[in-house]
């Protein structure tokens, strides 16, 4: 398995990690908000890496195969629809003043449902194309 692969998986370890420590209801609000800015702050160096270091090569690639092309493009269609609602969810909840209620438990609910979807896909579509043309 590449390097870059290897790294993207151990980042998904850590944002599920990190989502699933918000919902445990023993910590306070101030560890919930800590927690959902490295949450948020290690998707965005991920999201990063799979623009500069992934889809460039899955792009290459997709010029010359046009299953492939389909796969990245639902992939990045489906990716943009998801940031949004990831971002609207940290800047509405990441603040050290947001109110930790019910409303917070149902969206954090929905946003760890999406994402932890998203990065089984990812692994099994989108890194496993990139293994592939690695050898």
């Amino acid at each position: 398995m590449a390097r870059l692969i290897d790294e993207l998986k151990r980042d998904h370890v850590a944002i599920e990690d990190m989502l699933n420590r918000v919902k445990d209801t023993s910590i306070t609000n101030k560890e919930a908000h800590r927690l959902l800015l490295a949450a948020q702050s290690t998707l965005l160096a991920h999201l990063r890496k799979e623009d500069a270091q992934l889809y460039p090569v899955l792009n290459k690639a997709a010029q010359a195969d046009q299953a492939l092309k389909r796969t990245v493009d639902f992939y990045a269609k489906d990716m943009d629809e998801i940031s949004g609602n990831a971002v609207a969810f940290f800047k509405k909840y990441a603040a050290d003043d947001a109110v930790i209620d019910i409303e917070f438990a149902k969206a954090l609910g929905r946003l760890f449902a999406t994402i932890s979807r998203r990065l089984r896909s990812e692994e099994n579509t989108l890194y496993a194309a990139y293994d592939k043309l690695q050898h």
